[in-house]
């Protein structure tokens, strides 16, 4: 009876925890739009083989990303030559210019890569990083209660060390084969010649013209006139092609040490709602290469980022506590086999929010969380036969005390994915972030710099226990992004990832799932309608298919929240033929030759 009571206490515990991190990441997700007009004749067999629900098929290469333009960009690398490592800056630095809410040079990025000639899976980490000068009191008002969140992102105070422009290179110097400044060369021509604005960015502009004018040289570039920038615009941005221009001529120093590094700090002290970023803080990073977390379903290795992301443990959890039930004989439309993949997505995210953080700073029982015997006893918990009333996290072995307290922390939509396998077979999965739409809402040199640092924890202590997630000086906050390889004997099989918040993870692991066990093809699996659970709430995808699991999901005991769930799913199954697959929700593509 004691067990008993313990554990129904630590479970109530968990439920406040989990209402109140639902509450705290209910903010809208990022506008929805679908494909504009910017297809070349190049890409138009991609564009219709999207939007009539076919893969994109091709021999030798192969790019998923989310703007025709930087697909464009990323195939003509690929064709001459150039590696994974190689188009993904192509990709990236075009992204930057015509997706700006969501990635660019300002933000930071994880990496998943498969080196086909050491047939080995690494990763890099360009997560931004807190100031030196950051203290565990950054978004909490006088009183130690937390901010409102965009009071919290607007403006410098949220703006930590940016990551991608080191990544980018360090990825180049490891991997690439191309010429490093003629990577940039297609941003830069876009940048200085302009391009049209798409309907996608165009709404999302629109959508927050209030807080992009909080800061005058934002204001100016995407409201001219006081008027939000209108579909179809013809947008140049010559100081964005300056830095890229810097960035081709001396790598990514400048971003660090030299004059761009400069004007981003100055930017950031001098912006309403300051931050406390220094030029110490940009001189001081680093790009990491981590170890891949790798998770066994079924014969298949499910490998992606570590920590300070936990996309890697919790999707990997998520798979690991359904592997013993046969949700392939179930099939996508019994509500069986959403019950156990909801509430072992519940179960993945009250460890998420116990335990993983930067493992820089606070140590993180990652085996132990990924461990056969544990996933095995947790998944007991799922034998029943309606929603668990209750979920607190588990107790996974490890060598030191696990003492923490449950978080809360915001992990907002505007992100992106880029997925590519080049003609030597090497593979890459990166998702890239600014965090916010717009991120901190303020520009330097042409591009906007991120909030990533509203990912901490508002809160460092709950009843005066400490939270893994807060903030510290230096420290990486936690991320929901799971840039993921699948392999099968030792070969990549599945190249997938997407935005989209905390959502993140259950988009990922739910194509996976239609993927390797319902045999969908990586388009079908990808238009798959979203189900996600993650606090408690099921949220459906309004006007799909999936509205029908609305009234089996209440009867089973589930809250059901039918809203708009918009992912960015970029995926590459490889096989005889690379079959390419690219989220309808948006406007990117799949394309190979």
């Amino acid at each position: 009876m004691k067990f008993f009571v313990t554990y129904a206490s630590a479970a109530c515990l968990a439920a406040v925890g989990a209402m109140a991190q639902e509450a705290a990441d209910s903010v809208a997700p990022e506008v929805q739009t679908r494909l504009g007009g910017q297809v070349s004749d190049t890409l138009r067999s991609a564009h219709e083989a999207k939007t009539a629900g076919n893969p994109t098929q091709a021999e030798q290469w192969m790019v998923a990303a989310a703007n025709p333009l930087a697909v464009e960009a990323g195939a003509d690398v690929l064709r001459a030559g150039g590696t994974a490592a190689d188009a993904m800056v192509a990709v990236q630095t075009v992204l930057g210019l015509v997706e700006p809410q969501s990635s660019g040079l300002g933000g930071g990025a994880f990496l998943v890569w498969y080196d086909a000639a050491r047939q080995a899976v690494t990763t890099l980490d360009g997560r931004e990083t807190a100031p030196l000068a950051a203290t565990p009191k950054l978004f909490q008002s006088d009183d130690g209660e937390p901010l409102k969140f965009f009071d919290a992102v607007v403006g410098g105070r949220s703006v930590g060390v940016p990551g991608t422009p080191m990544l980018l290179e360090e990825a180049h110097r490891r991997w690439g084969r191309s010429q490093w400044p003629g990577l940039m060369d297609t941003a830069i021509a876009l940048a200085e010649d302009g391009f049209a604005v798409s309907p996608r960015m165009a709404e999302a502009v629109a959508r927050d013209a209030e807080r992009l004018s909080s800061h005058p040289v934002t204001a100016a570039y995407f409201l001219p006139d006081g008027a939000p920038l209108a579909e179809g615009t013809i947008l140049s941005n010559v100081e964005y092609a300056e830095s890229l221009r810097l960035f081709a001529e001396q790598g990514a120093a400048p971003f660090y040490t030299g004059e761009i590094a400069t004007d981003i700090v100055a930017t950031v002290r001098s912006a309403d709602n300051p931050g406390v970023l220094s030029a110490v803080d940009l001189a001081l990073y680093q790009v990491k290469e981590r170890p891949a977390m790798c998770a066994q379903y079924r014969d298949h290795d499910i490998c992606g980022m570590g920590p300070p992301s936990s996309g890697g443990l919790t999707v990997g959890q998520i798979l690991g506590l359904v592997a013993p039930y046969d949700i392939a004989e179930m099939g996508a439309d019994s509500v069986e086999a959403w019950r156990l993949i909801g509430d072992a997505s519940r179960l993945a995210f009250a460890d998420r929010g116990r335990y993983m953080a930067d493992s820089d700073f606070v140590p993180v029982p990652a085996e132990g969380l990924l461990a056969a015997d544990y996933l095995s006893e947790r998944a007991r918990l799922l034998e029943g036969e309606s929603a668990l009333e209750q979920v607190a996290p588990g107790t996974p072995e490890f060598d030191h005390a696990l003492n923490w307290a449950d978080g809360e922390s915001f992990a907002q939509p505007s992100t992106s994915h880029i997925s590519i396998v080049d003609s030597y077979g090497n593979a890459l999965s990166m998702t890239t972030t600014i965090e916010n739409g717009f991120g901190s809402r303020v520009m330097a040199r042409g591009f906007l710099l991120n909030n990533e640092l509203t990912d901490f924890s508002f809160r460092s202590h709950k009843e005066g226990v400490p939270v893994a997630n807060r903030v510290e000086p230096g420290k990486r906050p936690r991320s929901s992004m799971a840039p993921t390889i699948v392999l099968k004997d030792g070969a990549p099989v599945l190249v997938v990832g997407s935005p989209g918040g905390s959502r993140i993870i259950g988009y990922v692991a739910k194509t996976i799932i239609a993927h390797l066990d319902w045999g969908m093809d990586v388009q079908t699996a990808i238009d798959l309608p979203h189900l996600v659970n993650r606090f408690g709430t099921y949220d459906v995808e309004s006007e799909t298919e999936a509205v029908a699991f609305e009234e089996p999901l209440t009867a089973l005991g589930y809250k059901v929240n039918v809203r708009d769930l918009n992912s960015g799913l970029h995926a590459i199954a490889v096989g005889a033929k690379l079959q390419g697959g690219a989220d309808n929700r948006r406007e990117g593509l799949a394309f190979g030759e």
